[in-house]
């Protein structure tokens, strides 16, 4: 597909009803995969529900373990397992200070430099990376034999 042409395009909603505090949301992704609610309590403190924040972190974890995996087939390797956790941080402000990627990685025959140069490569360019290159993201990734 030339450049500058979807690929695709996703659709994701939320509903918010009644005031900051009390009110409540919902999030459904497009997919059907997935509708939760949301309340100031879910993102703010300990309540329960999902939040824009934790959405955001599932969504580059799986970007990243996806491009990761990319980038290393690419490279010759057959990964087994990349498993990604992100913790996104939300500072005052509101703002989103750091993103925090915490991956492990079984890849036969693949050496810690490799993993690591590769890793780098996924975190500057995988679609969410570069949507979300406001906030610090850094990388931990560890290869498991």
């Amino acid at each position: 597909m030339p450049r500058g042409e979807n690929m695709a395009i996703r659709t994701s909603s939320a509903e918010w009803k009644g005031t900051l505090k009390e009110g409540a949301g919902t999030v459904k992704l497009g997919s059907g995969a997935y509708e939760g609610p949301f309340t100031f309590a879910s993102r703010f403190e300990n309540g329960r529900g999902t939040n824009p924040e934790e959405l955001i972190g599932a969504a580059h974890a799986g970007c990243f373990s996806m491009f990761l995996a990319g980038l290393l087939t690419g490279a010759g390797f057959v990964p087994e397992r990349i498993a990604t956790t992100a913790k996104v941080h939300l500072g005052a402000g509101p703002t989103i200070t750091l993103i925090e990627l915490h991956t492990l990685a079984q890849v036969p025959d693949l050496t810690e430099a490799e993993l690591q140069k590769q890793a780098e490569e996924a975190k500057k360019n995988c679609p969410v990376s570069k949507a979300l290159a406001g906030p610090e993201v850094r990388l931990q990734v560890q290869l498991l034999k």
